[in-house]
């Protein structure tokens, strides 16, 4: 029987469920990017402002905001990112000028820490033998955020309009608003913390950078990782809805579905995770990677190709995080929300730079620009992947 004071296995797929609600916000752009710049009137390069301001402030957020995990309530935390994310939606939906829109995009990002607060916070209510199960589901629940957002972003833009998408968006953050507090326990966090000044505990989450080496290289693997993802899908969704293909944006949405093979996959994957050690199994997804990313280039035939993409990115990318994220959360209890903070960060600031990046290379060099762009990414991340598996042994 588990000890009361840990999460049942229904708790923790709730936490997951909400985690998704909140992760979507920051996808919806994928299949609409093309419509959204059509609508304000700015050039493919230009709308990338938008998913990559919406990432940079998401890694200021985490930076600042994250590492309060350690000193403060969790849920008081939650309900008011949340809240502010509801308006920022709102917002999302109604503005007609293109600096409003993305200046709310930023402030939406900034408050979501939540989806990363959430693995710190469970990692002290499971035993340890589940963590990688535990640390499994809850990056299931942001993946199928990710993947249920651009499928239903597609089809509810082709039918509905693209701002109808925020509308939704911002409804279903509402109810996050009521429900994810009411999932999460009385959290007293240490008191060593509670103590410490908001200045310090900033400031010791940078120290934390010189004494674990460790989850900085994988936060910059994740990086390189996120980065590589968003490039992919700036460039599908820009490819598939431009001139030369034509096609809507519901057809985004039913190939991002095909991902969502992550769902049932990245579980049983985490299982596989704790057994085989998280180092070697990093390396091992980093290589089948670089070949679903190399493979691309087969777009250039016909577009139905990306399926082979889009399938094997899925399976391999969120476990190349989830080893990632067992490096922090393998370490003190006392740190571990300073040092996901800090490993959040560098995924973001990937995030954010690929997801500009996709948009400028698509725009000066078409679809070679996306596959040569995710290419290079993920040769790196494969030789970084190695170096830390040799230092494992």
């Amino acid at each position: 029987m588990n000890n009361p004071g840990y999460l049942s296995t229904r708790a923790v797929v709730l936490l997951a469920v909400a985690s998704a609600i909140v992760t979507a916000n920051a996808y919806y752009i994928h299949p609409i990017i093309g419509r959204v710049a059509d609508s304000f009137a700015v050039s493919d390069a230009l709308i990338g402002a938008v998913p990559a301001l919406n990432q940079l402030a998401l890694a200021l957020g985490v930076l600042l905001l994250l590492p309060l995990g350690d000193r403060i309530n969790n849920r008081r935390l939650v309900v008011l990112c949340l809240s502010v994310q509801v308006v920022a939606l709102l917002i999302m939906a109604t503005v007609q000028s293109y600096v409003l829109f993305v200046g709310a995009s930023t402030i939406l990002g900034f408050f979501t820490i939540t989806p990363y607060l959430l693995p710190a916070y469970a990692s002290k209510r499971v035993e340890g033998a589940r963590l990688g199960f535990v640390t499994a589901v809850l990056t299931t629940g942001v993946l199928f955020g990710v993947q249920i957002s651009r499928l239903a972003s597609g089809v509810i833009a082709e039918y509905l309009g693209w701002r109808a998408v925020y509308f939704v968006a911002a409804g279903l953050m509402a109810l996050a608003v009521f429900g994810l507090p009411a999932l999460m326990g009385h959290e007293t966090p240490a008191r060593h913390s509670q103590r410490e000044p908001y200045g310090r505990l900033l400031l010791s989450t940078m120290r934390l950078v010189r004494t674990h080496g460790d989850v900085m290289i994988s936060g910059l693997i994740q990086g390189l990782n996120f980065s590589s993802f968003l490039a992919m899908w700036m460039g599908i969704g820009l490819h598939l809805t431009g001139p030369a293909l034509n096609l809507g944006t519901d057809v985004v949405g039913y190939l991002a579905a095909c991902s969502a093979v992550a769902l049932f996959t990245t579980p049983r994957l985490g299982r596989w995770a704790d057994r085989r050690g998280a180092e070697r199994a990093r390396l091992t997804m980093a290589l089948f990677q670089f070949l679903a990313l190399g493979s691309l280039a087969l777009a250039f035939f016909r577009w139905e190709f990306l399926v082979i993409s889009v399938f094997t990115t899925a399976v391999a990318g969120p476990l190349i995080d989830v080893t990632g994220r067992m490096t922090s959360l393998r370490e003190e209890p006392s740190v571990r929300t300073r040092l996901m903070s800090l490993y959040i960060t560098l995924m973001f600031v990937g995030g954010g730079l690929g997801s500009w990046g996709g948009t400028v290379a698509y725009d000066a060099l078409g679809w070679w620009g996306t596959v040569g762009l995710c290419s290079g990414m993920s040769a790196l991340i494969c030789l970084l992947a190695y170096r830390q598996r040799r230092r494992g042994q």
